[in-house]
């Protein structure tokens, strides 16, 4: 496992290299230089460093992770804007493999983070662009008896987002629809809850008949 100073060093030299912000510190390169150059994530170039081909793959993962974090802790946990970045900071060397999939998947896969920066894409981005031409389609569009596997929710509104969690509705979960008039009547575990087509919107589902 990458120590955290690597990490701050790859993610330095990224933003540094791949979207020209100011070359990394001399503390940040002190601290996480020994660490890289082992792992073969950066290599000497005179006095400075420079990303190799993995490093450059390590560095683009710790930005995604962090600026997942950012959006975690704004949308989901309701932290005040400015007061979020230190956490991300931590945050982003907790979000680890299936852990940071399952945060992009529930936040609905977001392209930019609340400072407006890109948020490189994962596997599972490119999966859920697949999804969205096949089978996975809001809860609104299902039929009464059809099961499915929640997919994402589309939406970065941290009240949604508060609201749907506490029914149990989580990206993997199983969801099945029981009607869908006067409100929209479903089943997540051996729960029953109704809400109405705005919240049904925002639910994406992976049917089991598609």
């Amino acid at each position: 496992m990458i120590l955290p100073e690597a990490e701050e060093l790859l993610e330095a030299l990224y933003l540094y290299e791949v979207e020209k912000a100011a070359y990394p510190s001399a503390e940040i390169v002190e601290n996480g230089s020994q660490e890289a150059l082992s792992l073969n994530f950066v290599e000497s170039v005179g006095e400075t460093y420079k990303l190799t081909d993995t490093g450059t793959d390590a560095g683009r993962g710790v930005i995604r992770r962090h600026r997942l974090a950012e959006i975690l802790l704004r949308d989901v946990l309701a932290v005040k804007a400015g007061e979020f970045e230190e956490d991300a900071c931590r945050l982003e060397h907790v979000l680890k493999n299936d852990v940071e999939e399952k945060v992009c998947c529930l936040l609905g896969h977001p392209t930019h983070c609340p400072h407006g920066n890109t948020i490189p894409s994962g596997d599972c981005c490119q999966r859920a662009l697949a999804d969205q031409i096949k089978e996975v389609r809001p809860l609104c569009d299902g039929e009464p008896d059809a099961e499915g596997f929640v997919a994402y929710l589309a939406t970065h509104d941290n009240r949604q987002v508060q609201k749907l969690l506490a029914m149990g509705i989580l990206p993997g979960a199983k969801i099945k629809i029981i009607r869908r008039f006067p409100s929209y009547v479903f089943q997540v575990g051996f729960s029953q809850f109704a809400v109405d087509r705005s919240l049904a919107e925002l639910i994406y589902v992976r049917w089991d008949d598609e």
